[in-house]
């Protein structure tokens, strides 16, 4: 009998990121969880296949507590990839696992201004001039590059677009069931029907322009808000939203 020998596979592990949702309950737990099913009853499908994070670092419960809290999330169809804050006697065996190191924006290293060249020595048998005032040099300032993302053409339903290095640019429209999530400001030149998240990596400044607002949801650094929470006024409009504290406002725009 003969035998063929073959050389074992090795195993290929990859380290990779991706884009997740994170939530943030707050205490009583029953009421955020109520606030929670308000915004999925009024944008369907906005969790479904959508990785979720559960941020629990402020929030003060027991083991027993956080895995009653994941059950009522998988209840609603909230399936929980991993748990950031816990503490490891909160987590056994069957629950998702910790995660740690996430952060909201990439780092930035800014270099370091280069040392001035040593003044060259004067010779001792050439007379010296007179000492000038010589204006003192400021090191260049160092500014970050601005990233964008241009889409030439509508975002139909079922998409999803995510940028999260800077603005997203959409010279069409974004059906309904289309979502744009970015890490800057959204700008929408046809309407919004589907769904606007910008400032979606901790970015309070970001903004959300469209030519015509019939939006789903929009949100900015985590604040949202529904079309129907608007002022009547502003639907069908040109709008923008902007973020001040905890609060979206909206203005119409010219």
């Amino acid at each position: 009998m003969t035998k063929v020998l073959t050389e074992p596979r090795s195993i290929r592990i990859k380290g990779r990121s991706f884009l997740a949702v994170v939530l943030s309950p707050d205490l009583p737990v029953d009421q955020w969880l109520e606030r929670l099913d308000d915004l999925a009853s009024r944008s369907a499908g906005f969790f479904l296949g959508r990785p979720v994070v559960l941020d629990v670092a402020d929030l003060a419960i027991d083991r027993d507590q956080l895995k009653d809290l994941i059950a009522k999330l998988a209840s609603r169809n909230v399936s929980i990839m991993g748990l950031e804050g816990a503490k490891p006697s909160m987590v056994e065996r069957g629950m998702p696992p910790i995660l740690k190191g996430g952060r909201p924006v990439s780092d930035v290293e800014v270099p370091k201004a280069a040392p001035e060249p040593a003044a060259e020595q004067i010779e001792k048998d050439q007379p010296q001039a007179e000492p000038e005032t010589v204006p003192e040099e400021r090191a260049p300032e160092v500014r970050s590059v601005v990233q964008s993302l241009m889409i030439p053409e509508a975002v139909r339903s079922g998409q999803s677009v995510i940028f999260t290095e800077g603005d997203v640019t959409v010279l069409g429209a974004v059906s309904s069931g289309a979502e744009i999530i970015a890490g800057g400001s959204i700008h929408i030149y046809g309407a919004l029907r589907g769904r606007a998240m910008a400032g979606s990596v901790g970015n309070s400044t970001a903004r959300i322009f469209c030519r015509k607002m019939e939006a789903e949801l929009v949100a900015i650094d985590g604040i949202y808000k529904m079309a129907e929470d608007l002022p009547p006024e502003l639907l069908g409009k040109p709008v923008q939203l902007w973020l001040e504290g905890d609060a979206i406002r909206a203005a119409k725009m010219a």
